[in-house]
Parts: structure tokens; sequence; C-alpha cells
């Protein structure tokens, strides 16, 4: 499984070097998260970071503790890929999923402008969710590429 997230990270980094010439440097490895890793930075530990996926971009909410950290108004939407809570804006547990089947235009204009406009500008990505380039058996997705995902743009993203 880590020689699959490996190359599959490699993957991407290939396909971005080509589509994007002006990649920034991350402070931090970008890696794959797992959703059982991810799990492991939903806040409940004290000296971890606290992480969210949206659109399967892992950030590091950690400095937005008093939102984030345990016990706070949305600490359900950490440690998970919450896409489908943030266009929503909705903390509803159905709604705590990666999944955009049946959201609503607006809806997705609204992930759109919160991802890009709250999150990206915001908190530093540290990774993204291995769901996005990785097959269900996790072999990598040969197929995979960013731009033909909906609603996905790799700019400035690293």
């Amino acid at each position: 499984m880590f020689f699959a997230l490996s190359v599959a990270l490699c993957v991407l980094i290939i396909i971005c070097s080509a589509k994007d010439t002006e990649i920034r440097n991350a402070s931090k490895p970008v890696r794959l998260f797992t959703e059982e890793e991810l799990k492991r930075y939903d806040g409940s530990e004290d000296g971890q970071p606290i992480y969210m996926a949206i659109k399967g971009v892992v950030f590091d909410v950690t400095t937005g503790k008093e939102f984030y950290g345990e016990g706070a108004p949305y600490n359900a939407l950490v440690g998970k890929d919450s896409t489908r809570a943030v266009a929503k804006m909705s903390l509803d547990p159905a709604d705590l999923t990666h999944d955009t089947m049946g959201l609503t235009e607006k809806q997705l204009q609204s992930l759109e402008q919160i991802f890009t406009g709250t999150y990206k500008a915001k908190y530093p990505i540290v990774g993204y969710t291995s769901r996005r380039v990785l097959n269900e058996d996790g072999s990598p997705n040969r197929d995979f590429k960013p731009e033909d995902q909906p609603h996905f743009s790799i700019k400035d993203e690293f």
C-alpha cells in the first residue's frame, strides 16, 4: 500500500509539474492520506495538528483550533474529507463525506467559493486524500487526471 501511495504521489507531481510551472514550494512534503490516517488528525490529541480535507485536498487547520479543535463548533468536519458538508454548510453526520453526488449548482458554487476563498487562502495544504489518485484496491489510478475532475483547479494547490 505504501508503494502504491508513493507511486501515485509521483504520478500526481509529474502531472502537476507538466501542467503548472509555477508550483509553490511546500514547507513540508506533500503526502497522500488514507481515510484511516486522516482520522488521526481530528483534534482529539493535544500537540497533534488538526487536518481537514475538502475536494480531496488536506488542509492543516490547526491555527483555527478554536473552531476545529476538540469540543469546538466545527470539530465534526476534521479528520475526514468533509466536502459535502462544506458545500451544504451542514454538520449533519450524513453530510460528512467526500461525496458530491446530487448537490445543486448553488451548493457546488458555494463549495468552490469556500474552498478557494477560505481554505486555500487561509490554511496550508499538507497533502491529498488517497481517494483522489488511487483505485479502491490501492493501485495507482492511471486514468486519473486532475484537470478532468469536476470542480477541480490544479493551479496554486502546491
